[in-house]
């Protein structure tokens, strides 16, 4: 027996040490990965005549979603929806534009998953200036659905796939509406809005589109789809009809070039020439050379050229414009990146307040709205901003609409872009009770209480005429308090902002004609007048106020970057999107986000300002 014991304690011991140096192991494993990531990473070398490669992945938009943490763990597992930040697209784009070691961008947008139209217009002015100093544009692709052909058509040179195709299916508003479902459900789906125009609660009212909206939605939808194919056809030198007759006549063309869906995007002019993916390598060799470690055509990826251009950035400093981004559907709360909480939005405006090197502010928009309380919250901040003396300019992006456009309208100027979803001034709400459903499965609600609310806000009773009476009488005082705002804001009568309001959307060309936006214009346009109207010239920095980050969110930043940049060098790419996926998002996307942001509002009072009109 001693003997046994003898050798199960060397068989511990050994475990033990084994443990130990395992553990040892792990930990210099993820120090080394620590060094590696604060280690600056060393700059790539980019030989004269090089291409950039402008790979786009997943959707444009003003701010990435989530936290960085979160961020980094879904760019090392591949999990998570890729995004593509606008401004970094631009920012590359101009500086290839000025780069020597640059001959030429390669566009490869298979990837991209839309954005809005006003953030696609701004990539497509930004590669017109690349092309306009001289160097070539050349894009290629397997499939190009209608955002990524937008940008591809500002090309030099666009190829397609002999087995490829162009989708373009223009733009509509499409929901999905419940009414009978409820009936057959026995829910009682109680709505309270003020505006004809308002439709965000109309699923829940009505099995189809009133006429109120969709009068007024194809006004708005034709002009965005008049500026999408002005763009194309210009950008391309086509006849005016050409994009119509394409996307209409689809059928008939398909049918005469005997079921080859790419032939007719040649003989229409769409593409300039059907290569295999073969063929356009050969082409870009002869082009740029040939990359002795890669044995590819010489080139640079999207993010590795980022990080380079980054790595000297500089802390703004003296001083400076202040630039917060508000991207999302607006919720009640604390919330990440990528949805606008109203607590967290606030305590980023206030810390610009407090930051007195900070001249004026710029509050960049991008939100189809959501609560009500919320949107307040964050409007308090706004005005003590105004308190402190400083201008704000708050500018439109893709949609600034209902709630979105409630944080904007005390802007001392308000910009918007020809292109931009914004209006539905209104306000709505509901209250879904179950009791009806519950009794058909034999469950009932009975008691007593000492005051007539009591048992009030319980979903499995019947709401009562008293609180559909405050619900509605809040609805028409929010409403009253919005256009009184936007009245004073805007030096209008109420008269006058609720002829314009009633829950309509509008464009922002049109916004702009009925008093509700003073410029046209970008966000650098809108930051240059703000460093103007603060008297600042041209000598300011421009500071991007974000919340602070821990040390490990600023670790996690670093290491995504590396990331990025490192996928670019390998050739890692995300799942390129194919008609299939537009296919199937066709008709499954609509109803799952629907969904997703009616089940995600949290106003306290159940008081919303959405107008559910962003367009992808």
């Amino acid at each position: 027996m001693a003997a046994l014991g003898t050798i199960f304690r060397g068989i511990g011991r050994f475990l033990d040490r084994f443990r130990k140096v395992l553990h040892f192991v792990f930990l210099m494993m993820f120090f080394m990965i620590i060094i590696g990531v604060l280690s600056p990473a060393p700059a790539p070398t980019i030989a004269s005549g090089s291409a950039l490669h402008l790979d786009l992945r997943g959707p444009l938009v003003d701010q990435l979603s989530g936290d960085p943490v979160q961020r980094a763990l879904d760019e090392l597992t591949g999990n998570g929806v890729p995004e593509t930040l606008t401004r970094d697209v631009v920012r590359v784009i101009r500086q290839a534009r000025d780069d020597a070691r640059i001959k030429v961008l390669v566009l490869d947008v298979q990837s991209l998953a839309g954005g809005g139209l006003t953030k696609l217009q701004l990539v497509a002015a930004a590669l017109d200036d690349f092309k306009a100093s001289g160097k070539k544009i050349v894009a290629y692709g397997d499939f190009y659905a209608q955002s990524q052909y937008l940008l591809a058509s500002h090309a030099d040179e666009v190829y397609l796939h002999p087995s490829g195709f162009v989708f373009m299916d223009g733009f509509g508003r499409f929901r999905t509406y419940y009414k009978d479902a409820i009936d057959k459900l026995s829910i009682d789906w109680n709505v309270f809005k003020v505006g004809e125009f308002k439709s965000f609660v109309e699923p829940y009212m009505r099995n189809d589109m009133s006429p109120e909206d969709r009068a007024s939605s194809i006004v708005w939808l034709n002009q965005l789809w008049d500026a999408l194919r002005t763009g194309i056809v210009t950008a391309r030198g086509l006849e005016p009809g050409t994009l119509q007759s394409y996307a209409n006549n689809i059928r008939a063309l398909v049918e005469q070039s005997d079921g080859d869906l790419a032939r007719p995007a040649l003989e229409m002019g769409l593409v300039d020439e059907l290569w295999t993916r073969d063929r356009f390598n050969k082409y870009m060799t002869v082009m740029v050379g040939k990359d002795a470690e890669t044995k590819k055509y010489r080139r640079i990826g999207f993010s590795e050229y980022l990080a380079s251009i980054s790595r000297n950035d500089k802390q703004p400093d003296g001083d400076q414009v202040g630039v917060v981004v508000a991207s999302g559907q607006i919720l009640d709360g604390d919330h990440p990146p990528g949805v606008i909480g109203g607590d967290s939005l606030a305590e980023l405006l206030q810390q610009a307040r407090e930051n007195k090197d900070l001249k004026a502010l710029v509050l960049y928009i991008d939100s189809p709205g959501g609560s009500k309380f919320a949107s307040e919250v964050i409007q308090r901040e706004l005005l003590l901003w105004k308190e402190s003396g400083r201008p704000l300019v708050t500018v439109m992006s893709s949609v600034a609409a209902s709630g979105g456009y409630w944080l904007a309208m005390d802007g001392d100027e308000i910009w918007a872009s020809p292109t931009t979803i914004t209006g539905s001034i209104g306000i709505g709400g509901y209250i879904p009770t179950f009791q009806r459903s519950l009794a058909r499965l034999g469950i009932n609600v009975d008691g007593v209480g000492t005051t007539a609310m009591s048992g009030a806000a319980r979903i499995d009773r019947e709401l009562s005429d008293d609180v559909k009476t405050i619900m509605q009488k809040a609805m028409e005082h929010g409403y009253r308090q919005f256009i009184t705002s936007v009245a004073t804001g805007r030096n209008m009568s109420v008269e006058q902002v609720d002829k314009v309001a009633r829950g309509r959307v509008w464009s922002g060309q049109d916004a702009q004609e009925r008093g509700l936006v003073d410029r046209m214009g970008t966000l650098d346009d809108a930051i240059a007048s703000a460093a103007n109207l603060a008297g600042l010239g041209d000598d300011y920095d421009v500071n991007y106020v974000e919340r602070k980050l821990s040390v490990e969110e600023s670790i996690a930043m670093m290491f995504s970057s590396r990331m990025q940049a490192f996928g670019d060098q390998i050739a890692v790419r995300s799942a390129r999107v194919t008609l299939g996926d537009f296919i199937r998002s066709i008709r499954f996307l609509n109803l799952d986000e629907q969904l997703a942001q009616v089940t995600a509002l949290n106003d306290p009072m159940h008081l919303y300002l959405h107008c559910f009109c962003t367009l992808r």
